[in-house]
């Protein structure tokens, strides 16, 4: 069986964390539980790994990993910094955190749409063709269907 190894790490200050990671991690747990839905059937188990960070780890914080490779280096992601107001309510000082562009949109968080579209990037799923099934109606040619 193959293996996806998704680690995301955020902030945690005594068990809470900014508002943009908490949507980050609902995003990716929702993410996770419908990847392991559609990949038992190719025996591919997703693994997580949840690593928290301190306030010495500030940069690395909201970064979502694939088997160890970030997910800006797999997709066309730009990643940038912006004023975190939730960070600097956690930690009492100006906290600016990671944000994203993805598909010409900025993010505070990371999308559910990004997080799929890297899971399946790295598992190489995009390039999976899909033949109709017999009898379908489709005549199998090019472009038709």
């Amino acid at each position: 069986m193959k293996t996806l190894i998704i680690e995301w790490k955020h902030l945690d200050v005594a068990g809470d964390t900014c508002d943009r990671c908490y949507d980050t991690g609902e995003n990716l747990n929702q993410e996770i539980k419908r990847l392991n839905k559609v990949l038992q059937s190719k025996e591919i188990n997703v693994e997580f790994i949840d690593t928290k960070l301190d306030d010495n780890h500030i940069a690395q914080s909201n970064l979502i990993l694939f088997n160890g490779v970030p997910i800006e280096e797999i997709l066309d992601i730009t990643v940038s910094e912006s004023y975190c107001e939730s960070c600097t309510v956690l930690l009492g000082k100006d906290i600016y955190c990671r944000a994203i562009t993805f598909e010409g949109n900025e993010y505070d968080e990371i999308p559910a749409k990004a997080i799929r579209k890297a899971a399946y990037k790295v598992l190489d799923l995009n390039k999976e063709k899909t033949t109709p099934p017999e009898n379908s109606g489709c005549c199998n040619c090019s472009g038709c269907c």
